[in-house]
């Protein structure tokens, strides 16, 4: 419930966003290391499944409110808005990404070093890495623009050269976010 209120007092202006002041890259090394023994005590009280989807569920509905506050920030969400965002997933040299496409239609690119899961498996809880990161990407883009498909067959974080993000425009939407 607190969350949802600050995120509401965040879109409101209410609040300063200073999360990107320290980079995603530190900040998820930051969560991982008080939700991984935060979700292995719950998991050992209450069994580690029920715990890990509740974690799931609740990571992919606040990646989901994050694009839609992105798109409201960006100003539009279109694939091109999208690919400006990139900045605050790569910043610190967190991600290495080559462009494969990029249209109006179409934004693929691949993931050719990725310092989450290295951060990940170096802490020693790679599985938590799909839960607390990878997991995030479709609810982001839904969120950003419910017209985007995210299609990804592999990850690094699963043991991959790389990951293979592609986005597709698959339904003609505003270039606007929508208005709450």
């Amino acid at each position: 419930m607190h969350e949802q209120e600050a995120a509401k007092n965040l879109a409101q202006g209410e609040l300063a966003d200073t999360g990107n002041a320290i980079g995603v890259l530190r900040r998820r090394e930051i969560e991982a290391r008080i939700v991984g023994p935060l979700l292995d005590a719950l998991g050992a009280e209450f069994g580690r499944e029920a715990v890990l989807e509740v974690a799931r569920t609740t990571i992919v509905r606040i990646a989901r409110e994050q694009g839609a506050q992105l798109a409201t920030q960006v100003g539009h969400n279109d694939l091109g808005a999208f690919e400006q965002t990139l900045d605050a997933w790569t910043q610190d040299d967190a991600l290495r990404i080559e462009v494969v496409e990029r249209d109006a239609q179409r934004f693929g690119f691949n993931v050719t070093r990725c310092r989450y899961a290295e951060l990940y498996h170096a802490l020693g809880i790679p599985e938590l890495g799909a839960v607390l990161s990878c997991n995030r990407d479709y609810a982001l883009i839904e969120g950003f623009n419910p017209g985007v498909e995210l299609t990804r067959t592999q990850t690094i974080m699963q043991g991959a050269s790389h990951c293979d993000f592609r986005y597709r425009l698959v339904e003609a939407a505003a270039g606007e976010p929508e208005k709450p």
